[in-house]
């Protein structure tokens, strides 16, 4: 049909950072294009796919070039016309990918965002500086990128050769950004970065995240704020007093800690050692009443033998992170653990400490979530499905920790378009829990 707009199809892969870019990208060419939704499985013919890639560790660059594979099948159907590839992992291996899958129309790095939008048609753009979202997350909330790249050299980590230098976007952007997402419809923002608590030192010379979230909090129409990705060396004791004492800040933060040896953190260059975390963890703990904690933890880094893995398993009960995730030391050429030590601990080794550790924190997850039988909270309705509404308090985030289910009861929502309270706000009764979710009935609107 003569003026009918061409068909775009975004695939995001890896963090929610790559999400952000992916917006700000389709904010850039919705007018000319007709966006699909990014479910594959659509049926409806993509003239270009673009997939945004992740090359953090070994595990995501298999599932990113799989993904990509899948997607020249795609086009060898006729489903898809041309594929467009950029992110971390093309950005990686920009020099070898384009022979090995000669099938990909275009290749971009994870800076070039803006030849991303000019090869789709719109000339000057520069997304990165964009207030402008199409979001591909639910319309209720939104992650809110503060800063790209990372000055920090851990050993295990290749995001400062692949995203490069930490810079910080100007906290006016961001201010703007978030009002422009809150008349939207947005009430939840999820504030990333490489290292959060790095925001402001390039551009202010201080760090900045407290008086961001602080600025942030006044935004109207903005309810939630939640902390992700908080590097602890030198953690700004402003943040803390927001998360305490300011109602929009979630009592939650994303602290990756990567380990509690001091042997392993000196080898993984963290610029902490394990009395510092255990401080600022206690700290934490003291001043935020009743904060949630999520963190990461990496088994099998170089100098993790026994002694050190049990150190780990031993704090770990001790400091029972209501949420923490686990991944196995990957080599990555070009970091500096590549360069200097011997991967050493056997990958079968590997495997048995991640799932000795799993299981730990499966127990204390549990008994988290056991203890919050009888309690109300307040929920944020992110879905209806098969006759249940899907929930979260402020100590869970989306993506990356359970649910709260609160079946519909036409007594209480009435006649109630089930779907129309989606994004909105109830107060809830936990009455019943497991080691992932939580089971709820509904007390009142708020």
């Amino acid at each position: 049909m003569e003026g009918k707009k061409p068909t775009l199809q975004a695939v995001t892969l890896g963090c929610s950072k790559n999400r952000v870019d992916t917006e700000h990208i389709l904010s850039c060419v919705a007018d000319m294009y007709e966006i699909l939704p990014e479910d594959s499985d659509s049926g409806q013919r993509a003239d270009i796919l673009l997939m945004n890639t992740c090359g953090f560790i070994g595990d995501a660059k298999e599932e990113s070039i799989a993904a990509i594979f899948e997607a020249v099948q795609r086009k060898q159907a006729g489903l898809v016309g041309q594929i467009y590839v950029c992110g971390c992992l093309s950005q990686r291996y920009i020099s070898e990918l384009p022979e090995l899958i000669p099938e990909v129309d275009k290749w971009f790095g994870a800076r070039d965002l803006a030849e991303v939008v000019a090869s789709l048609g719109v000339k000057g753009a520069a997304p990165e500086l964009s207030s402008r979202r199409l979001l591909t997350t639910p319309s209720h909330y939104a992650y809110l990128k503060i800063s790209e790249g990372c000055d920090r050299r851990c050993s295990y980590c290749a995001i400062p050769h692949i995203r490069g230098a930490h810079k910080s976007v100007p906290m006016d952007v961001l201010v703007e950004e978030a009002t422009s997402l809150a008349a939207s419809g947005v009430r939840e923002l999820i504030v990333i970065a490489q290292d959060t608590t790095y925001y402001g030192l390039d551009i202010y010379h201080r760090r900045a995240l407290g008086e961001l979230l602080q600025k942030l909090s006044e935004v109207e129409g903005i309810e939630w704020i939640r902390v992700h990705y908080s590097y602890p060396a030198s953690f700004p004791e402003d943040v803390i007093d927001q998360l305490a004492s300011n109602p929009k800040v979630c009592r939650y933060l994303d602290i990756p800690l990567q380990h509690i040896s001091d042997v392993v953190l000196d080898k993984m260059r963290r610029n902490v050692d394990g009395e510092w975390t255990r401080n600022l963890i206690e700290k934490m703990r003291n001043r935020i009443p009743g904060v949630v904690l999520r963190t990461t933890m990496m088994v099998g880094h170089p100098g993790e033998g026994e002694k050190e893995f049990e150190e780990l398993l031993d704090f770990v009960s001790q400091a029972k992170f209501e949420r923490l995730g686990a991944f196995k030391y990957s080599e990555e050429e070009g970091t500096f653990g590549a360069d200097n030590f011997k991967d050493a601990v056997p990958e079968d080794v590997k495997q048995e400490r991640l799932d000795t550790l799993m299981q730990l924190q499966s127990g204390i997850s549990a008994e988290f979530n056991q203890s919050r039988v009888g309690s109300k909270v307040k929920v944020i309705v992110d879905d209806f499905v098969d006759g249940v509404y899907v929930c979260r308090s402020e100590f869970e985030s989306p993506e990356v920790d359970g649910e709260i289910l609160v079946k519909y009861d036409d007594a209480f929502f009435g006649s109630v378009e089930p779907y129309s309270i989606v994004g909105e706000f109830l107060m809830v009764n936990i009455i019943a829990a497991d080691e992932y979710d939580l089971i709820a009935e509904p007390v009142e609107f708020l």
